[in-house]
Order: C-alpha cells, then structure tokens, then sequence
C-alpha cells in the first residue's frame, strides 16, 4: 500500500456551497493557484452542471493550473458527464467525480428506488464517465449511513466498471471514528479488487468529528482525503485540510505523508477567509488568531525556555513568522520582561518586580495589555518616540457617495499631506497613507473590537501588516473607529519603518 496520502480539496466545490461565500471566475483562479503552490494533488474545481458560472470556472482553472488533477463533480446522470467532460477539455490531468447515494435513506426517500437498481445506475455512470477520461472517481453519497455489506457491493462493482478512486463520504457527519475507520478496513477486506482503485475520505463536521473520522480513515486503509482549506463546507464544514496536513508530519511515525507544502498553508487560509468573507475562529487549530498564542504566565514561561514546552508545531512550518506572548493578567514576570526586550527596554530585576505588580493592577482592569501600558509603567513614553504620527484626517463617506480621506502625518517633524479615494472611509485612508509611505505593505488583518457599549464608546483596532515576509502588529482605541483603524496601521508601520 502506498505510504503517500494524496490530497483531494473541494474547497472550490463543496467549500463555496456556504451560503454567501460564493465567488466569482477570477477569484477562484486565485484561490486555485494557491492550493497548486500548497501542493494539493487534486482540485475539484466545481459542478459544471449546475450553473454557467461553475461550467466556466472549471473551464478557466484548468487554463489556469498545471500540475494538480482538475475535477469535475457530476450526478449519476449522462447529461451531467457529457457537461463536466466538455468543461474538462483544457485539463492536463482531467477527473470526472460522479455517483449516487447508497444509504437506505437516500434509497428510499431521495430516488424512490431499492439497492438492485441504485447498483445499476452506479456500474452505469462509472462506464459512461470512463468514455471520456481515464481517471474517474465514485462517490457512495450517504456511505456513512450505509450497510457494510452493500457497500462493499457497490465499491467491487463500480471498480470493476473502471472507477480509479471510491469515495467513501460520512455525507452527514454522523459516524464516531471507531465506526467510519471500520467501514473503511471492512471495505479493504471485504472487496476482492480493493488493491486496483484508492479509498478516499469526505467527511462532514456536523458533529465536530471531520478530523478525527478522516484520520481513522487514513490509519484504516485509505489513502485520499477530501478536504478544504479552513474546513469551509456544507453546513458545520468539511475535513480542514491544514489539520490533516499537520497532523502526519507531526506523526512522523504513521508512515504516511502528503506533499503539501506546509509553509503556504497561512497564506492560502487567509486568501480563502478573505475571498469567502469568512473569519476564522481565534481558537481554530492550526490557522487561527490564537493558535500559537500564549497568555499562561507558566506556559509563557516554558515557551520562552524551549518552544516544545507547549508547541508540538513550529510556526514557520505552517508559514507564521513566530508565537505570540500575550499579556494578560495571567502571565508572568518571564513574558513581561521578554516584552519588555522587545520594546528595547532593559531593567534590573528590582524594578522589573515594581513594573510587574504595577502591571497586575492594570491587567485585572485590562483584558490584553498593549505596548503602549507597557512602556507607560516603565516611565517610557513611547508616542513621544513614534517617528510617524497622524497630524489631521479627514475623511468624507457616505451612501452614494464615493468615500475620499485627506491626511497629514508627522514624520520625524516634517508634514506630508495626501488624499486618496477608496472603498469606503477606512479603505480611502489607508491608500493616501500609502501614497505617504511608499513601500509594499499588505494588510493581512483588520479587527475592530468595542470596550464597553453605547454610540460613543471608544473602538479599540487590531491590525496585522505583513511588511518584507514578516507580520507586524499594530493597535490603537479611539470613539471615532476611522482615526483608531488609521492609527493602527500607523501603529504597525512605526514597527518596521527606519
């Protein structure tokens, strides 16, 4: 059996059925030349039938892309194939993805029909869809909720009529690990010709086992994972590709591996959460805001002594420049004064204890403290010693109007003036203040929180610019959010700039 697991992402297709994710031709060619960077093996790049739109999304990223198999997704019906071939047609590597359910709800309820005539109408499609391409992969829709023993039917027949690939999808994420694993390991036992097509996963997250039904999978015989990025998908989301991705190069020991390129998998979650307007949860593994972030006085404490204190994963495997220690009421003297030597400050250990119960009483008060409340404890006033300041903004926005900011800013005491229009007032200020300070910055997150509540509360804004590969952080509060999202920006500029 192969030791490889080949990754097969249906963010394009299942991913994009989220409702109001939806996008458009140009965005999914960018969305499919980063998975083609990532090293995904196969792209199901969309359900030509359903709709003009994904006919010609699939048309144009098989132009677009080299190296991944291009996939089309069908229906056990002719019409469906003859569309999804005709779509194929520029693929350098071309897949037809067809089938019919199997369970005996979907028997039943969906067609209306019994499991002699389902097994038919499986053989058919699978012969109809090898007319156009020699790589077709089955999928037994529902085959989590299916009887084994039919199933194991289904997969001997269908691969005996030509189907490369057999996809065995928990469609409603309703199995436990133990009990997908063991569909899996009775289909590798139970079907003669098993050894001449490859086993795949689609696994649902309704019960938040997508991960863990997937890896039961792999452990039991399978050796493609359907996946996407951010684990974007139908309903609760489908099995998140970054987890998989991590999880076998972490257990080196399993003896299998994929060839994603790990260092790509940050940029393609933010492209993907980006595009679709979907933010990824702070605690999600692997991409999330949190994931590598650290507010435990003792678990800063082992992470500054040796990262695998309290990380199984270094950040740059997964393309993060570094941890993050966040200080909060609950961190320790460790973490203040390794911020503290961040910020260029250095004091003796007498005075850190006087900086650090100070500090206390200002976290108790504070849910995050910022460089600023540091460096004020320490007697630093750091606005004083910001080479770029915001002098005057103003901005005029609003319905039907096209957004335009004018801005002054400080640099080093000499004024500069520039005015730019943009997608809105935040939009409109960040392009004049780039017009000010010429160099290539890209904003990679933009969060805007408030204090307190009420009209008049003051917004605090996170932001994060990647500035030369490396991520800067900048933060700022203000009761107007347009000057508090400026002086973000300003904030992480001032980190990188000379």
């Amino acid at each position: 059996m192969s030791d490889k697991v080949f990754i097969f992402d249906t963010t394009l297709r299942d991913g994009e059925q989220v409702p109001g994710c939806q996008l458009n031709t140009v965005e999914k060619i960018q969305v499919a030349k980063a998975l083609e960077s990532l090293g995904v093996d196969v792209i199901e790049a969309g359900f030509p039938v359903s709709s003009p739109g994904d006919f010609n999304s699939v048309v144009e990223i098989s132009k677009a892309v080299t190296w991944p198999t291009i996939c089309a997704l069908t229906r056990s019906v002719e019409k469906d194939i003859d569309v999804a071939a005709e779509a194929l047609k520029y693929a350098k590597r071309k897949r037809i993805h067809t089938g019919i359910g199997t369970s005996d709800y979907h028997i039943k309820y969906k067609f209306n029909s019994n499991r002699d005539e389902i097994l038919q109408r499986a053989i058919a499609c699978v012969k109809y869809a090898k007319k156009y391409v020699e790589d077709v992969e089955f999928y037994a829709e529902d085959a989590g909720r299916t009887d084994n023993e039919y199933l194991a039917r289904v997969v001997e027949a269908v691969i005996k009529a030509g189907a490369t690939v057999v996809n065995i999808p928990d469609t409603t994420g309703y199995c436990l690990p133990d009990v997908y694993g063991a569909k899996i390991r009775y289909l590798m036992e139970n079907v003669p010709n098993i050894h001449k097509a490859v086993i795949s996963t689609h696994c649902h997250n309704d019960l938040g086992m997508a991960t863990a039904n997937t890896m039961s999978g792999i452990l039991n015989g399978a050796r493609q994972v359907e996946v996407a990025v951010n684990g974007v998908g139908e309903r609760a989301g489908n099995t998140s590709l970054e987890e998989i991705a991590m999880i076998l190069r972490c257990h080196k020991n399993l003896g299998v591996h994929t060839d994603i390129n790990t260092q790509h998998i940050m940029h393609s979650s933010r492209l993907v959460s980006s595009l679709m307007n979907m933010p990824v949860q702070p605690n999600k593994a692997v991409v999330g805001r949190n994931a590598f972030a650290h507010s435990s006085g003792i678990h800063q404490d082992g992470v500054l002594k040796n990262r695998e204190n309290y990380e199984i994963m270094d950040p740059k495997d997964v393309g993060i420049d570094e941890n993050s220690i966040v200080l909060t009421a609950r961190s320790g003297r460790a973490a203040l004064k390794h911020r503290l030597q961040l910020l260029g400050v250095e004091i003796g250990d007498e005075r850190l204890q006087e900086v650090y119960q100070e500090f206390l009483k200002l976290a108790d008060r504070k849910k995050v403290i910022n460089d600023e409340d540091i460096l004020l404890l320490t007697g630093e006033e750091r606005s004083e010693k910001k080479r770029i300041k915001l002098d005057h903004l103003q901005v005029v926005s609003g319905k039907g109007v096209r957004a335009v900011a004018s801005i002054t800013l400080d640099i080093a005491g000499e004024k500069f003036e520039a005015t730019a229009s943009g997608n809105g007032p935040v939009d409109a200020g960040i392009k004049a203040l780039k017009r000010i300070i010429n160099r290539e910055m890209t904003l990679q997150e933009f969060l805007i929180q408030a204090i307190a509540k009420g009209s008049d509360d003051t917004g605090k804004v996170h932001m994060q610019v990647e500035h030369q590969g490396s991520v800067y952080y900048g933060f700022s509060g203000n009761t107007d959010i347009i000057t508090a999202s400026i002086e973000a920006y300003i904030d992480a500029i001032n980190k990188f700039v000379d």
